[in-house]
């Protein structure tokens, strides 16, 4: 990549002086050279990009994404990974500890690091609280944050014990290193299959109760609130925990959540069908509890969209919906799920682009003259079908496989790279 000019495009990026605005940006060798109004290129080898009807941002950054490396490359390696985002509108994704062996130590975080090094995606690992993820002991926190742990997590492990999580929160809070919590408690949820209520009985199937994830949403909160520590909630999926963590916030308690994309769209109503697409963990709620997550988006209890991009091999899911593995693939999905929960816009920006990046404390991409180049172009309207030929990522578990959708990525730029989605 040499010279780019992306032309004609709306730029949606709150805080900048040309917000809402039209404009032009010229970028050379990965630096943003200049960004305004109709600009006069004289370089004749200049590679133009269309933006017309577009959005420009900085480029998405998703909180939650599971690669299988190391260990489960069969489901997604990092390149796969890293396509898969690209294509989405990604620059930056943090990959959970849901590998083999875990992100447990400072040698898997430095694998990681080492791996994605000089990606167009820059990829950030998330360590494991505790030690092989099994909630016993703590792992060497502080030797993972310093070869690149963004922050800890136990992956889809919740940590059970609360003298745990409590020395965690603690320990955290010494190293300025951030919590994130998976919250069910399994004594409740009983590695049930689906939301518990009325279609699990009308299905005959065992249900995990919207209580397995509140009761650890408030025990967690009062051990942050108690430590005067902060912790991040991933995935939350129900209205209670909408209630805690707003009521939490205003007595300021130091908590972030996010949310993923399908559990906006998708109510427990979709599991009628037995497609074990549907199957994700926590699973697909209620209405109701759709509405809550989408009022607690807009009011801003619920800081961020994460895709919880999960791959698994064809055999784990073209299964009985019982034993079929949890999780769906949502790198390049989450933008026009998004827009079919009926997000504008700005409100993309800010829970794709802006939120996650306040969570882990990243810097924010400027999209300013002198400043590198870290952007995605997207369109609300364009059209595309998901299938074989544009899906990037190794595996094809969604329930939107073969559909057509609304919202589609252009182009995103990083690192000195170009990724066009034509």
């Amino acid at each position: 990549m040499s010279t780019i000019l992306i032309s004609s495009a709306k730029l949606v990026l709150p805080n900048h002086a040309l917000h809402g605005e039209v404009i032009d940006v010229l970028i050379k060798d990965g630096t943003i050279n200049r960004v305004g109004k109709k600009l006069e290129i004289a370089d004749k080898d200049v590679h133009i990009i269309d933006g017309s009807g577009h959005i420009i941002s900085a480029g998405f950054f998703d909180l939650h994404t599971n690669f299988g490396e190391p260990g489960l490359e069969t489901k997604e390696d990092i390149v796969t990974g890293t396509k898969a985002a690209a294509f989405g509108g990604y620059t930056g994704v943090a990959v959970f500890p849901n590998t083999n062996p875990p992100l447990h130590s400072r040698s898997e975080i430095a694998l990681v690091i080492n791996t994605a090094n000089g990606n167009v995606v820059d990829v950030y690992p998330v360590g494991s609280i505790s030690k092989k993820r099994e909630g016993k002991e703590l792992a060497e926190m502080f030797d993972m944050k310093s070869v690149g742990a963004i922050a800890f997590s136990d992956g889809n492990h919740s940590v059970q014990q609360a003298g745990l999580m409590s020395r965690a929160l603690l320990y955290a809070k010494g190293i300025d290193a951030l919590i994130v919590s998976f919250a069910e408690d399994e004594s409740i949820a009983g590695g049930n299959q689906m939301n518990e209520g009325e279609v699990s009985t009308f299905l005959g199937m065992k249900g995990k109760p919207n209580l397995a994830e509140s009761l650890m949403v408030s025990r967690d909160l009062s051990l942050a609130e108690y430590h005067d520590a902060t912790i991040h909630f991933t995935c939350i999926s129900t209205k209670e925990s909408v209630e805690l963590i707003r009521k939490a916030k205003t007595k300021g308690v130091k908590v972030t959540c996010d949310v993923a994309a399908h559990n906006l769209v998708y109510s427990d109503e979709a599991v009628l069908g037995f497609d074990s697409n549907f199957k994700v963990n926590p699973p697909l709620r209620t209405n109701k509890d759709v509405k809550a997550l989408l009022k607690g988006l807009k009011d801003g209890t619920i800081d961020a969209v994460v895709s919880q991009h999960t791959p698994h091999e064809v055999e784990y899911k073209n299964v009985e919906f019982q034993i079929a593995k949890d999780g769906i693939i949502g790198l390049q999905t989450t933008l026009p799920l998004l827009i079919k929960a009926g997000l504008q816009a700005e409100d993309i920006v800010n829970k794709l682009v802006v939120g996650p990046r306040q969570i882990v404390k990243q810097e924010m991409p400027l999209l300013a003259e002198g400043s590198k180049a870290n952007l995605v172009l997207f369109s609300l309207g364009d059209k595309w079908i998901f299938d074989a030929s544009s899906n990037k990522s190794k595996s094809t578990n969604s329930p939107l496989f073969g559909q057509e959708l609304t919202g589609k990525v252009k182009a995103i730029v990083n690192n000195g790279q170009l990724v066009e989605n034509r």
